[in-house]
């Protein structure tokens, strides 16, 4: 078989499928898992992603598979396993929002332990993508994340990480500690507002920047919902306006800018063009539902912003 070159972008975590609630009840299946949701919107921007997990032997581990593949998402860093299912969880609604339940407990992703990592892919890369949650799942995927860290940071790979807060899978204290370890260790932070408001316990958008800053991120790209985003590093910064989609359902959005922020850096270098390259595609992405199918791809990302109503006299 001929030898395909790793991809630039690895993505390490749990995917699960989703099954969110219906008006008439009945439940529709979609893929979910934050960092999963990252890979395929990196790989709709034309970054080459790999994703790096376990999953059961199973008809949802299948289900990944073939997503992966019809994404063109390098899968040689994923082990198929018998001691663990594919996790799910279900989104139901009802009058105060929607409700989340996992089953998650056992999953083989959960399962992971440092051995499972594949060096030559890490070693290979040009940017390592994790989340809170590739660590909440378990003690021994926290280490696994670690380990990773560990080998793409003496190979010279850069390390990006989103906190992504699950309070259902660990304490804020626990979380705190484990997410502000590896956005230590981190050359690109990927927050959200309201995770990091808990986790820092500040609420100004630039007091957050200049704490991820000094914890040792040499870019922080914090993500303001409806509001846009801050991009941050040592010597600039720039606050990006929101663009007003016609909003459906903002699920997946932050894995959206995450993706998008990603493969436009590893295009261009630029956390500025990064960041106005996700902004759009994360806005984009909460016009249809569910997190993957709204995702959008890069013509209809650049299109948007060539458009005359983003033609502003720049500043």
């Amino acid at each position: 078989s001929r030898m395909m070159k790793f991809p630039e972008l690895l993505c390490l975590g749990e995917p699960m499928l989703e099954f969110n609630q219906q008006p008439d009840e009945r439940y529709l299946a979609g893929h979910g898992g934050d960092t999963s949701n990252v890979a395929v919107a990196a790989a709709r921007q034309g970054a080459s992603v790999g994703y790096l997990t376990r999953i059961g032997r199973d008809g949802f581990g299948e289900s990944f598979m073939q997503l992966w593949e019809e994404e063109g998402i390098d899968t040689r860093g994923v082990e198929t396993c018998v001691d663990g299912h594919t996790g799910i969880y279900f989104v139901t609604h009802g009058p105060d929002g929607h409700r989340f339940s996992y089953h998650r407990a056992g999953s083989a992703a959960s399962l992971m332990t440092p051995g499972f990592l594949p060096r030559d892919m890490i070693r290979d890369a040009r940017i390592l993508h994790l989340s809170g949650i590739s660590m909440a799942i378990s003690d021994s995927a926290a280490d696994t994340v670690f380990a990773a860290i560990a080998l793409a940071k003496e190979a010279g790979v850069k390390v990006s990480v989103d906190p992504n807060l699950r309070l259902k899978l660990w304490p804020l204290d626990r979380a705190r500690a484990m997410t502000h370890a590896a956005m230590a260790e981190a050359d690109i932070a990927l927050p959200g507002l309201d995770d990091a408001t808990l986790l820092t316990g500040k609420s100004n958008p630039d007091a957050i920047a200049d704490f991820y800053l000094g914890l040792g991120a040499g870019t922080v790209a914090l993500t303001l919902g409806e509001e846009g985003c801050l991009i941050a590093t040592a010597s600039d910064r720039k606050r990006l306006p929101g663009h007003t989609a016609d909003a459906k359902d903002a699920t997946g959005a932050g894995d959206t800018f995450d993706g998008s922020f990603l493969a436009e850096y590893l295009r261009t270098g630029d956390p500025f063009a990064a960041g106005r390259h996700a902004n759009m595609a994360a806005a984009l992405s909460t016009r249809g539902f569910g997190a993957v199918g709204p995702m959008p791809r890069r013509p209809e990302v650049e299109a948007a912003l060539a458009s005359p109503s983003e033609q502003t006299p720049a500043d």
